[in-house]
């Protein structure tokens, strides 16, 4: 049985969570609300301990998604509980971040600015210059919105410059000075 599918989902005071025909899931909460279409064929039953996700047979597809709806349905109770966040590092000379009103504005080298537009699922906060926050309730969402602000100068190898998560090792290489032979 699959270790992760297995494991009961606890929910939180404050989180309401709603299942519907076809397994149709809304989890509200103090952060917001989620709806997501789970797969068909799991079943999610409500026990003392929480909700359980079960499958309804051994077969390697249902073993495989039992898993990943797990997954998905305790991602939507944290996120409208806690939160999810995701932070990046800007290094460089002159690249630097600044939020005017709900716009995300990064001076990135290029001839001109790069805008982010905040939304109502994602908020923006740019505690220093070098430093930006993303976060929301949808952690497919944050991630997602993190990797599109990272894509517009991802960091270099030589000297690191770009920008980066915050948890991320960047690889470094030697420059031309490396590869000679005496």
């Amino acid at each position: 049985m699959s270790r992760i599918g297995r494991m009961p989902i606890a929910v939180p005071a404050g989180v309401e969570v709603t299942v519907a025909e076809g397994n149709h899931v809304t989890v509200k909460g103090p952060k917001g609300t989620l709806t997501q279409a789970l797969h068909q064929g799991m079943t999610l039953n409500k026990t003392d301990t929480g909700w359980e996700v079960t499958r309804p047979t051994d077969e390697k597809k249902d073993k495989a998604l039992h898993g990943l709806t797990r997954t998905l349905f305790n991602n939507m109770v944290t996120g409208v509980s806690a939160g999810f966040k995701k932070e990046l590092d800007i290094n460089g000379v002159g690249y630097r971040a600044a939020k005017q009103g709900k716009q995300l504005v990064l001076n990135l080298g290029f001839s001109h600015q790069v805008i982010f537009e905040e939304n109502a699922d994602i908020s923006l906060d740019v505690p220093s210059p070098n430093k930006i926050i993303v976060s929301g309730c949808d952690r497919q969402k944050v991630g997602q919105f993190a990797a599109e602000i990272r894509k517009k100068r991802p960091p270099e190898p030589y000297k690191g410059k770009g920008i980066k998560y915050a948890d991320e090792v960047i690889r470094r290489k030697e420059g031309k000075a490396g590869g000679k032979k005496k």
